[in-house]
């Protein structure tokens, strides 16, 4: 069989295949539904290992850098299992200290609340009823007195079964969504105790399996995809910090409450670009609103400006630089990858359009070489043009 009759056949076998799963589009995108649930505690545990490699690796570094100089110094092994132990510790410490000064915060907020309807609930009948809004605090409590609980008890009763059948349905839902993530937990750590083994392994069969040139392509942009991703998230750790610390002292000036606890969330919350901190901001306004709500207003409008700031100056370049993006291709990565895949798009769409670029500009310089085209150096005229 000739190559262009071979080229002939798979492109009618290609369009008679992608022609009946379009007629069958539904029952394609269930099944595939399907297969995603089932391997889903495996995609979640590789994802978590990669992410977590980043904080593991930085500990590794510090570990081999302190005892570089001694006698005995301890195995690989024992390096990444220390050094995957502190970062679940600093994962842990985090999580503590975010929790420890929410609930607290939170507890205070709504005692002030309960206490402030007390007091004010007379006023704000009274100003109801100006309104023509009657508003009989009498009648409401004669109602709340007159309430029935034996009969409500009752009326439950009746709807035990559909109760009961709710409850275990959460129940199951909820268990296997906890043994989904023990399973993704299960799996991270073992992918990140054995990391070294397993892309021997994956460089082995991409060899083995692979031309030498789609092979070296292969390894050269998964390297590139993993110092990517590694200064992203390097660089949103440091600009997590930024905006905190920009919130704290901006609260604390114009004496705002829960500076610390506002901050410390603005921080948490900007590893989700550009929305994150605005999820911060809600979260800080309402506490304030429940204790002074006189300040507002003015929490509002400096956490906006802050977030502006940080916004257009700030994320462009910290995170930007580390990617190496400029600012506006930061700002479009998080903007189209937020349109495509939401949350997780906005989260992760920069360094993907980092690697993207960089490919790109590697081809075309390849594809420059190879014809002889000079490509046009605009080096002397800018710095003609600044020594003007």
């Amino acid at each position: 069989m000739s190559k262009q009759l071979k080229s002939t056949c798979f492109a009618i076998a290609f369009g008679v295949v992608l022609f009946v799963l379009l007629l069958n589009f539904g029952a394609v995108m269930g099944f595939l539904g399907t297969i995603l649930s089932i391997f889903m505690p495996i995609i979640a545990g590789f994802v978590t290992a990669f992410i977590l490699n980043v904080p593991m690796s930085g500990f590794e570094r510090v570990l081999n850098k302190m005892l570089k100089n001694k006698k005995k110094k301890p195995k690989e092994s024992v390096i990444s299992v220390i050094s995957l132990v502190l970062t679940f510790l600093a994962l842990i410490l985090i999580l503590s200290l975010v929790v420890t000064l929410i609930i607290p915060a939170v507890c205070d907020s709504v005692d002030v609340l309960i206490r402030t309807i007390k007091a004010n609930l007379p006023q704000w009948a009274q100003l109801l009823n100006k309104y023509g809004l009657e508003l009989d605090i009498d009648k409401i409590t004669a109602w709340i007195n007159s309430l029935d609980l034996k009969a409500l008890v009752s009326k439950l009763s009746g709807y035990a079964g559909s109760i009961i059948v709710t409850t275990f349905g959460a129940l199951s839902t909820a268990v296997s969504t906890i043994a989904n993530v023990c399973i993704s937990a299960v799996i991270a750590i073992y992918v990140l105790l054995t990391k070294k083994q397993i892309c021997s392994k994956a460089r082995q069969i991409t060899t083995v399996y692979l031309p030498k040139a789609k092979a070296d392509l292969t390894f050269h942009v998964c390297d590139m995809i993993t110092r990517s991703y590694s200064k992203f998230l390097s660089g949103q750790c440091v600009e997590s910090c930024i905006l905190g610390g920009m919130v704290f002292i901006s609260f604390a000036v114009f004496k705002i409450p829960y500076a610390g606890l506002t901050g410390l969330l603005s921080g948490v919350m900007a590893f989700i670009p550009y929305v994150g901190a605005f999820g911060a901001c809600a979260i800080g306004a309402f506490l304030v609103l429940l204790t002074e709500p006189s300040k507002f207003i003015l929490c509002i409008v400096i956490y906006l400006v802050v977030q502006f700031i940080e916004t257009q100056f700030v994320y462009p370049h910290v995170v930007g630089s580390s990617v190496g993006l400029s600012p506006l291709w930061t700002i479009i990565a998080v903007l189209i990858g937020g349109s495509l895949f939401g949350l997780m798009g906005m989260i992760f769409f920069t360094p993907l359009v980092a690697v993207l670029l960089q490919l790109f500009e590697e081809n075309i310089k390849k594809r420059t070489e190879k014809s002889g085209i000079v490509a046009p150096d605009n080096t002397a005229e800018d710095q003609e043009g600044s020594a003007k």
